[in-house]
């Protein structure tokens, strides 16, 4: 326990900026190489945690000292609360799918293109029959329920790690 202590704001921000990039990477592999196609969720999923990243990297390199910090603790828990919805959403609609979901609600570039960003972002979170695919499996996890663990951690994670002195 006395390591986690020594373990400064900065090194906590890098790792969670690791670990947001290290879950970016295998989504990309898994979609690249495992033929693993994202449903729109799931690219919203991502996105949050480009954002979350960010936040964490951001909170690396400028390592604010007194009331500063504060910025990145609130910041993180809005960008890392977005990704706890999204994630959250995902998980209910794989477990409780809706009826009358279609099989396919367009892609996300088709719904940029048709629908201004309000209408597409209603439409993401309705879901499609896509979101309700469990394709991947670790330890009986789904993506969605893991994405949704490790959003969960690294938004407690950011807020208390850029609370303390």
């Amino acid at each position: 326990m006395q390591i986690l202590k020594n373990i400064t704001r900065r090194q906590w921000n890098l790792l969670g900026f690791l670990l947001c990039f290290s879950f970016l990477a295998y989504a990309l592999y898994t979609q690249y190489y495992g033929g693993l196609d994202p449903c729109n969720l799931c690219i919203f999923q991502r996105l949050a945690f480009i954002a979350l990243g960010i936040v964490f990297l951001v909170g690396a390199l400028h390592n604010p000292l007194g009331s500063g910090r504060y910025f990145y603790s609130i910041l993180g828990l809005i960008t890392g609360g977005i990704g706890v919805a999204i994630a959250g959403r995902h998980v209910w609609i794989q477990h409780n799918p809706p009826e009358g979901l279609v099989s396919c609600g367009g892609d996300l570039s088709y719904l940029m293109d048709a629908y201004p960003i309000t209408k597409v972002l209603s439409l993401v979170l309705e879901g499609s029959g896509d979101c309700t695919t469990i394709d991947w499996q670790f330890f009986g996890f789904s993506m969605p329920e893991a994405s949704l663990f490790w959003f969960v951690v690294l938004t407690v994670g950011i807020f208390f790690a850029n609370c303390r002195k």
